[in-house]
């Protein structure tokens, strides 16, 4: 802060901010006049309000994209899941009961597959919504 002349003023703060500010100064290293000094110079700073908006609407404005992000995925997951399940629905036949505890214990060790083919994929390979984004920017590019 700026040294020389400086006009002195008194004013009355509450016990827990009072101990507050004490701890802080001892913290820095600092008076406590400086810090409050500093204090009231941000907040009467005339772009000190403006920084801080701008600040927020960017953590905003990045917030929003990945919103965005989330619910194109989330849509594109909703549209897959029942795209397959009307497909198994309409490609698969009921089943008679003589053969259905053969055709529960092959579906349990494709799910099995399944879920260690989903386990892999997620480990190391690119993400289902990459994928789409990839052919979409190819139909864009036609």
């Amino acid at each position: 802060m700026k040294s020389g002349n400086r006009i002195k003023h008194t004013f009355r703060l509450p016990p827990d901010i009072s101990r507050q500010l004490a701890e802080f100064a001892i913290r820095k290293r600092s008076t406590q006049a400086s810090i409050v000094e500093a204090a009231i110079a941000s907040f009467l700073s005339p772009d000190g309000s403006e920084r801080m908006e701008a600040a927020v609407t960017r953590r905003l404005d990045r917030l929003t994209k990945q919103n965005e992000r989330l619910e194109f995925q989330i849509e594109v997951t909703n549209e897959a899941l029942a795209l397959f399940v009307r497909f198994w629905l309409t490609a698969n036949p009921s089943m008679p009961d003589a053969a259905l505890a053969a055709a529960q214990a092959q579906g349990k060790q494709r799910y099995e597959g399944f879920v260690q083919a989903l386990a892999r994929k997620l480990e190391t390979g690119a993400r289902f919504p990459s994928e789409i984004d990839s052919a979409r920017e190819v139909q864009t590019a036609r």
